[in-house]
């Protein structure tokens, strides 16, 4: 699963689907396409908008 990483300044928080999100209660395993549409960034309350794929 890809890794997603928020473009906003000062954040650059990866979004990794093995760890998963345990401030916005995201379980292990779920990818980055699957996360509700409201998900924020937990670091700077980014849209899932603000991300974008790394390593590819």
């Amino acid at each position: 699963m890809k890794i997603y990483q928020c473009q906003t300044v000062n954040c650059g928080y990866m979004y990794n689907p093995e760890k998963g999100d345990r401030k916005g209660k995201i379980p292990k395993g779920v990818a980055f396409e699957e996360l509700p549409d409201d998900w924020k960034c937990p670091i700077c309350g980014a849209s899932k908008k603000m991300f974008r794929p790394i390593g590819v």
